[in-house]
């Protein structure tokens, strides 16, 4: 393969995880809008606490998503998993986009809901998987940190782009224009471009790495394989994921209703801080995947659980009690600075532990289970503890977490020197 043709397929399926992630953070961008839609009670915080627990169903279906569409495009090819799970986001935005509100259909508002946040929770589910390996098995050797990394680059695209179009609104209609139908706008646009990137994923190149393994007669792809050949490969997916996806998540879903409903700031203020802090964090994602490739996985990862570990008490504590928007960007930042330590080479280092005939069922489902316990369930458990009166305990919850998973880093091999990718 050429490395024009290389590039094209990497930016192709890049691209379409953008279009994925957009879909999946318009929801958290847009909670603080549609939340007393789907779930009026006059509480703000209830209301929140509704929708959190929404988003946490969504991503309790990502374990069978990442099972059933790992599986797929570990037999399908990864091509074909990934224009799946575009397809299952588009139906799930075009159904919140069109889903009347309470007060018009009672309890099916947000039945409706909670069933469109199931299909887009299988299809993310599915689309971890698939991207992450696509994008490590289309890098060469030498550069897989670097490439692998475009992953969490387009996810915080993603997210950004919900963001700023969340800026726009704002700036563009009214604070009730914005919570009566405005907020339905995102989901709309999600679901035009999901239609895009399906044709565009249509194109892309199949992986050597598959097409190789497709000509050997290698075990098919199941759970029970997963389970019975490969299962301290899983957990250690599940160990390196769980302090990682909670932190990703507190400085990014939840930091927004953080900074509204603790620090003070104002919706449009709040969200600004969170645009321009992601921005920042979105551009350092490659630089540090290409330090990865220098000097090895490992290091990265155990400098972001030992950083994690020492300050997230600190900047949470002053985050709670800062007035001034500016110190609070660059406290956000610098939480998320950290965090590049592990959203950077994530990807690629759960890649590198599994054999191509498993690899992206093996990348999904542990990822996906500790992402459901740890990452979809950081919000909700973030805002019950500050409606019990002890949001402080949430910090210490982070930092617990982030040492589980720096004693993982700290034990596990250094996968760029003993990748299972065999192909570039």
């Amino acid at each position: 393969m050429t490395p024009a043709r290389r590039l094209r397929n990497i930016i192709g399926g890049s691209a379409g995880n953008l279009v994925e992630w957009f879909d999946w953070y318009a929801y958290a961008a847009f909670t603080l809008y549609f939340a007393p839609v789907f779930f009026p009670s006059g509480n703000s915080t209830a209301e929140l606490l509704s929708a959190a627990a929404v988003f946490a169903v969504g991503f309790l279906m990502r374990p069978v998503g990442a099972w059933i569409m790992g599986v797929y495009a570990d037999r399908k090819g990864r091509k074909a998993g990934l224009t799946l799970s575009v397809t299952l986001m588009c139906t799930g935005s075009l159904i919140i986009a069109c889903t009347p509100g309470y007060a018009a259909i009672g309890l099916a508002a947000p039945a409706l809901l909670l069933f469109a946040r199931m299909l887009q929770g299988l299809s993310v589910g599915g689309e971890y998987g698939s991207s992450a390996t696509y994008l490590s098995e289309m890098a060469t050797k030498d550069h897989r940190g670097f490439w692998s990394s475009f992953q969490y680059v387009t996810l915080i695209s993603g997210q950004l782009l919900a963001l700023l179009l969340l800026i726009v609104l704002q700036n563009t209609l009214s604070e009730g224009a914005l919570a009566s139908w405005g907020w339905r706008i995102p989901f709309f646009v999600g679901a035009a471009l999901a239609v895009i990137v399906f044709w565009l994923r249509r194109r892309l190149d199949e992986t050597q790495a598959f097409t190789a393994e497709e000509t050997r007669a290698a075990p098919k792809s199941s759970a029970l394989l997963l389970a019975l050949k490969h299962p301290r490969e899983a957990l250690l997916v599940m160990g390196l994921t769980a302090g990682g996806t909670l932190a990703f998540y507190t400085y990014t879903t939840y930091l927004q209703k953080f900074l509204v409903n603790t620090s003070g700031f104002s919706k449009t203020t709040s969200t600004e801080i969170s645009a321009a802090a992601l921005l920042i964090f979105m551009l350092i994602q490659p630089a540090v995947g290409a330090l990865s490739d220098r000097i090895g996985r490992k290091p990265v990862m155990v400098t972001f659980g030992v950083l994690g570990v020492l300050l997230t008490v600190p900047i949470m504590t002053t985050l709670a009690r800062v007035d001034r928007p500016f110190i609070a960007f660059l406290l956000a930042l610098s939480a998320l600075v950290i965090v590049s330590g592990y959203t950077a080479i994530n990807a690629v280092v759960k890649a590198e532990l599994f054999p191509a005939h498993i690899r992206a069922l093996g990348v999904a489902l542990p990822y996906a289970i500790a992402n459901a316990l740890f990452g979809g369930t950081a919000e909700y458990v973030a805002l019950w503890l500050k409606d019990a009166g002890f949001e402080g305990v949430y910090f210490w919850y982070v930092t617990a977490m982030i040492g589980v998973s720096l004693l993982v880093y700290l034990f596990m091999r250094d996968t760029k020197h003993r990748s299972l990718i065999q192909h570039d």
